[in-house]
C-alpha cells in the first residue's frame, strides 16, 4: 500500500532505532496497535525498551505492561547497561506494570480495564503489553481473544495512545491477532554453518509503505541497529545522474594515454589479479592524484593503514601529507564476520561527509566474504554503484583471482561486467625463463582504448610500464612464446607453380 500524501510528520512517532525508521519510512503510525513477534532471546524486550525511552526522551509518556513471570527489578537490571536507559525517567515518564496477578484473577476482562485506567492515569501516548501469548492462553476461546485486541484498539484511537504487544513467535499457522493488528515486525536469530545473524523483517504495515523483506540487525551496548538492505534502501540512485565527460587521472602517466587521458569521471572500475600482482600498489597510485577538489578515500578490508601508508612511501607517494591536509583517508575493516549492508553504510556515510571523488575500495571480495547470502552480492554492488556514480565518485575496486598462472580465469563475482564500467586485468607471465607482470584492459564502456598487453614494473618510483610482450603470443595463458617468422619450405613455389 503506497502512503498516504495526507500524511503529516506529527502522525508518526519515530522509534528512535538506528536503521528502523528508515524501514518504516519515517517511524510507527500514532493512534496504531502493532505486534512485535520473536522467539525468546531474538531481541523483543531490547527493542521495545529503547523505543520506550526515545519516546520519553522527546516528551512522550509510556506505560509498559507485563504479563511475564519475570520481575521489574530483573529487567531493569539487564537494561541498565545499555547506553538509552535513563533512570530518571522513570517512573515520571515511563511506567512499569506487572498485570501478571490481575490476568490470573480477572480474566481479560479485568486486565484491559486496569490497562485503560493505568493508561489514563498516566496520560499514556504508547503503551506496551509483554506477553501477548500469556493472554492467548488465558483466553476461553478465540473470539475472547480477538475481543481483547479489538478492545486495544479502541483503546488507542480514544485516546490518541500508540499500542506495541510482544508475543513469541513460532512455526503456528497465522493467528486472529495477525489480521487485527495494524502492523507486524518479527525478529529472527538465523543460522548459517556456524555464523549467525540477526533479522528484523516488516510483515505488515497499514497505511503505510515500508522497505519490504529481511533486514540485518546488531545487539550492542548501545542497544539495536538495523541496517536496510543497500538494494531495498537504494532502488533507485537519490539523485539525477550529472554524466559528465570528464577524466580521472590514474596516477600513472603511461596507463592514463593507454585509456586516452584517464578513466571516465564517476566511474566504476575493477581490477583482477592474483596475490602479489600490485593491484593495491596500483590503488595507491590513483589515491596519490587526491585533492581538495577531489578528495579520496581508501576502504579496506586487508592491509592497515600504517602498512598502507609504509607502502606507499615505499613507491615514492606522500599519502601521508595528504592525509594531513585532510584531502585523504582511510577505513579498515578487518575481514571477519560483518554485516554487509553495515559496511555499504559505512561507506556511504564517509563518502558523504567527507565529500570523496576518488574511492579506492581494497577488495570488493571483503563484501562477498561479509553476505550471508552470496547471491545477494551482485544485487547490493549494482545498488551502491549506481548511487556512488551518481554522487560524482569514481570508484577503482580490486579483487583477488585464486589462479595465478591458469590459462583458464574464473571471476569470483557472477554477471561483474554488468556492475562497472571498465575492467583490468593483471597476471603474472612466464617468458625467457623470467616471470614478469601483465596488464590489459578488457573493457572500457563508451570509451576507446589501447588493447595492447603492456608489461608494468614495480619500483621504487612507482609503476612503469613497458612493451615487453610486442613480440610474443600466447601472453594471456600465462606462458608467453616468443614470435618466430614461418620457416619456407624448399621448393614450395615450384611446386605450386607447376
Amino acid at each position: 500500500m503506497s502512503e498516504s500524501n495526507t500524511e503529516r510528520p506529527q502522525d508518526r512517532i519515530p522509534t528512535g532505532v538506528p536503521g528502523l525508521d528508515t524501514v518504516l519510512h519515517g517511524g510507527l503510525l500514532r493512534r496504531g496497535v502493532y505486534m512485535l513477534q520473536g522467539r525468546p532471546g531474538a531481541g523483543k524486550t531490547i527493542l521495545t525498551n529503547q523505543m520506550c525511552f526515545h519516546h520519553a526522551s522527546l516528551g512522550g509518556r509510556v506505560l509498559y505492561a507485563t504479563l511475564l513471570a519475570e520481575t521489574h527489578e530483573r529487567l531493569l537490571f539487564n537494561l541498565e547497561p545499555l547506553t538509552f536507559f535513563d533512570t530518571s525517567r522513570i517512573p515520571e515518564q515511563i511506567s512499569y506494570l506487572s498485570a501478571f496477578a490481575t490476568l490470573e484473577q480477572g480474566g481479560l476482562k479485568g486486565l484491559i480495564e486496569v490497562l485503560r485506567r493505568e493508561a489514563r492515569a498516566r496520560k499514556a501516548t504508547l503503551l506496551v503489553v509483554d506477553g501477548l501469548v500469556t493472554v492467548e492462553e488465558s483466553a476461553q476461546s478465540k473470539r475472547d481473544f480477538k475481543k481483547f485486541i479489538h478492545e486495544l484498539q479502541i483503546h488507542a484511537n480514544l485516546v490518541g495512545c500508540t499500542i506495541l504487544v510482544l508475543t513469541s513467535s513460532g512455526e503456528e499457522p497465522v493467528g486472529p491477532e495477525h489480521t487485527m493488528v495494524d502492523g507486524v515486525i518479527e525478529l529472527t536469530d538465523n543460522r548459517w554453518g556456524r555464523r549467525a545473524e540477526r533479522e528484523l523483517e516488516v510483515k505488515k504495515f497499514r497505511g503505510s509503505s515500508y522497505l519490504r523483506g529481511g533486514h540485518a540487525f546488531q545487539i550492542t551496548d548501545d542497544g539495536i541497529a538495523v541496517f536496510p538492505r543497500i538494494e531495498a534502501l537504494l532502488q533507485d540512485p537519490s539523485r539525477e545522474d550529472p554524466c559528465k565527460a570528464n577524466r580521472v587521472s590514474t596516477g600513472i602517466a603511461q596507463l592514463d594515454k593507454m585509456l586516452h587521458a584517464g578513466l571516465p569521471c564517476a566511474s566504476t572500475s575493477v581490477l583482477f589479479g592474483p596475490t602479489g600482482a600490485g593491484k593495491t600498489t596500483f590503488g595507491l597510485h590513483f589515491l596519490d592524484e587526491c585533492s581538495k577538489a577531489e578528495p579520496g578515500l581508501l576502504f579496506g578490508f586487508y592491509e592497515t593503514p600504517p602498512r598502507l601508508l609504509l607502502k606507499a612511501r615505499a613507491l615514492g607517494l606522500d599519502l601521508d601529507k595528504k592525509q594531513k591536509q585532510g584531502i585523504f583517508d582511510m577505513l579498515w575493516h578487518p575481514p571477519t564476520e560483518r554485516i554487509l549492508d553495515s559496511l555499504g553504510n559505512k561507506l556511504l556515510e564517509a563518502v558523504r561527509e567527507r565529500g570523496v571523488k576518488r574511492l579506492f575500495v581494497d577488495g570488493v571480495d571483503g563484501f562477498r566474504q561479509s553476505a550471508a547470502h552470496p547471491e545477494r552480492i551482485s544485487h547490493f554492488l549494482a545498488a551502491l554503484n549506481n548511487e556512488l556514480r551518481v554522487m560524482g565518485v569514481t570508484t577503482l575496486y580490486t579483487s583477488e583471482l585464486q589462479e595465478m598462472y591458469s590459462q583458464e580465469v574464473r571471476l569470483p563475482i557472477s554477471g561483474i561486467s554488468s556492475l562497472v564500467e571498465n575492467i583490468f586485468f593483471l597476471r603474472f607471465v612466464e617468458l625467457h625463463s623470467k616471470l614478469h607482470r601483465m596488464l590489459s584492459v578488457v573493457k572500457m564502456r563508451d570509451s576507446d582504448y589501447d588493447s595492447s598487453l603492456q608489461e608494468y614494473r614495480i619500483t621504487s618510483r612507482g609503476i612503469e610500464l613497458a612493451d615487453t610482450f610486442q613480440g610474443a603470443h600466447s601472453v594471456l595463458s600465462g606462458d608467453a612464446k616468443p614470435l618466430t617468422p614461418p620457416r619456407r619450405k624448399k621448393g614450395l613455389l615450384k611446386k605450386r607453380s607447376r
